[in-house]
């Protein structure tokens, strides 16, 4: 049985004081739910607040990007020791808005996964098409590369902690969601190239979430489905209720 993740990309919102007093709000509504791993993913400043904040609640902290080294003259940039020293667990690597605005590549997400491998961290792997590529049938396509790269060179005896995410571009922010059978396929092409890149029996046991405008009222359509694992949250993550919500009916 993979245990389902529910994922909450805070973006460029929330400093400290606004994320601990979220996870205040946030932490009674999910106290009984054990049936999910719940992350919360908030800006690199709020980070330390919120790994202090999150201790005994069995709710984890995750970066929303790293760099692949350990240290080095790169102006802006934390390095995955730093992430682990301060208590973080789990880390996204290749949202589609690092690579549209930051120059993020196949290649450098293949490097952050293999340091956060190495680093005892969680890797939260997004992997997803645009619309231009959706309507030109290109969709396995570009999930099978995206997918193949990311793993490349990946030792499957370290690969068991991989998580993927789904997210269709023409669906973040945009209140588009892909349907049910929509990301189902998705994630069935995901797992097949899992299967070539490892082992088919790390493609059965990794999990694959799905993210793009993810909602209280479609997390349960989307994530009972038998190769979605979860969800990865941006807007509706940034209100307890809400968020909370969807934990509830994703795991119903």
């Amino acid at each position: 049985m993979r245990k389902p993740l529910i994922a909450a990309n805070w973006k460029m919102y929330k400093n400290p004081t606004e994320s601990t007093a979220f996870l205040t709000h946030f932490a009674p509504l999910i106290k009984h739910h054990d049936k999910a791993e719940i992350v919360l993913c908030p800006s690199m400043t709020s980070l330390p607040a919120l790994v202090d904040a999150a201790r005994g609640k069995s709710i984890f902290v995750g970066a929303q990007t790293m760099h692949w080294l350990n240290e080095g003259a790169y102006t802006g940039e934390t390095s995955p020791t730093m992430l682990t020293a301060i208590g973080a667990t789990h880390v996204l690597i290749g949202h589609s808005e690092r690579r549209q605005y930051f120059n993020e590549t196949d290649t450098t997400v293949n490097l952050k996964l293999k340091a956060a491998l190495a680093h005892g961290l969680i890797p939260i792997v997004c992997v997803g098409e645009h619309l231009t590529e959706r309507e030109a049938g290109l969709t396995a396509n570009v999930l099978e590369l995206q997918t193949s790269l990311a793993l490349e060179g990946v030792d499957p005896a370290a690969a068991a902690p991989i998580v993927f995410a789904y997210e269709p571009v023409w669906a973040i922010g945009t209140g588009r969601t892909a349907t049910p059978e929509i990301a189902a396929d998705a994630h069935k092409i995901i797992r097949a190239q899992i299967a070539k890149s490892l082992t088919p029996e790390l493609a059965a046991s990794i999990r694959i979430l799905y993210g793009g405008s993810v909602k209280p009222d479609n997390a349960q359509s989307l994530c009972c489905l038998e190769d979605i694992d979860g969800a990865l949250v941006g807007g509706a993550s940034l209100d307890p209720t809400s968020f909370a919500q969807i934990v509830t009916n994703a795991t119903n």
